[in-house]
Parts: structure tokens; sequence; C-alpha cells
């Protein structure tokens, strides 16, 4: 099968990263995503028991934050992995 990829890459403010990530939740929800930037487009079906990373790194004055979400399409039913992740504003 051949490979499909979508990138996207731009400066944006904290509110317009908080509708993008609302409208990721959405589409989580829905078990469809669909990502489309200046004609590329890429549709993904998320559903069962996704593996999920978060990253997080501070050096200097840079800070960084990785979210990693990656399934296999029609993957037979796994186990939950019991581990725990908080996040706060605090």
């Amino acid at each position: 099968m051949a490979e499909e990829k979508f990138v996207f890459e731009s400066m944006q403010d904290a509110q317009s990263i908080k509708v993008f990530l609302e409208s990721l939740m959405q589409g989580f929800e829905n078990e469809k995503v669909v990502l489309a930037s200046n004609g590329d487009r890429i549709e993904l079906t998320p559903s069962g028991l996704l593996d999920f990373s978060v990253k997080a790194r501070r050096k200097g004055d840079s800070s960084k934050l990785s979210i990693k979400i990656e399934w296999k399409d029609n993957r037979k039913q796994l186990t939950v992995t019991d581990a725990n992740l908080s996040v706060s504003t605090e």
C-alpha cells in the first residue's frame, strides 16, 4: 500500500492551537480525523485502543511538548495499559 503523508508547520498562538485540539478531540469522538491544508488532505479513522505517548522538555528558554498517537487500522482488541497521566494548570 502506498504511503500517505501530511505535514503542516506554522507559528500559531495558544488560542489557535486550542481550537485545533478541540477539533481533533471531536474527530476522535467521531472516529474520523480529516486534515487538510494547501491542497493536501488525509483522512484517518482512529478507533479501538491507540498507542499514546507524551514527551515534554525544557532547555534554557525553549520548551517542547510532543504528543504522539498511533494505531493500526482494523487492529484486534487489545488490553488497556494500566497507566495514569495527569495534566494540570497548577
